[in-house]
């Protein structure tokens, strides 16, 4: 029997320590002493609107700009790398991303035009004799209450503030009218006593 560790006739040997290749130098980049820093290239600067200068090689002789020390350029921004230090602890976190701040919603329009909505549909619990009218009061007139506040505090909500108080008017004067009818009714049904 021979022992699986030595290695047969036909295998190589293998050091007992992996070799580690040299990591090549990075040369180093040449400062060059001799161009001062106002000498680097600087993008064309294109002229405005009503600018009465003319545009360089124009064939009028002008005089030369004086150079002005560039600003330091930033360091390029990464992709994912936040461009502004995070907020102190505590404080209101940016907005991230781009994104413009959120829009406070129109609560109490949406809420007048809902219940105007239900006001509309529940209109057959008026159909319940004087109770159903008075029920079928509350959530319509919710709808009015809540779209003139609505009107007052959302007026950029128009279209939801102004449907609760249509919706709900309507409903209000069902309400009313089933009210009215069912009176009628029964005052109109004669009594079965008589003396």
């Amino acid at each position: 029997m021979s022992d699986s560790n030595t290695p047969g006739p036909g295998v190589p040997q293998v050091p007992d320590v992996p070799q580690v290749p040299d990591v090549p130098q990075v040369p180093d980049i040449p400062q060059s002493a001799d161009v001062p820093p106002a000498a680097q290239q600087t993008p064309p600067v294109r002229p405005m609107a009503g600018d009465t200068t003319p545009p360089p090689g124009s064939g009028t002789p002008t005089a030369a700009p004086t150079p002005t020390p560039a600003a330091p350029t930033p360091p390029p921004a990464y992709y994912g790398a936040p461009a502004t230090p995070p907020p102190a602890y505590g404080a209101p976190p940016a907005a991230s991303y781009g994104r413009a701040p959120t829009a406070k919603q129109p609560i109490l329009s949406i809420l007048s035009l809902v219940a105007g909505v239900i006001g509309i549909l529940g209109f057959p619990i008026v159909f319940i004799p004087i109770a159903g009218g008075i029920l079928g009061l509350f959530v319509p007139a919710a709808a009015v209450v809540l779209g003139f506040l609505g009107r007052s505090r959302e007026p950029q909500a128009r279209g939801f503030w102004l449907t609760g108080i249509i919706t709900g008017f309507v409903a209000v004067g069902l309400a009313l009218a089933s009210i009215l009818i069912w009176a009628v009714v029964f005052a109109s049904v004669p009594s079965g006593y008589s003396y």
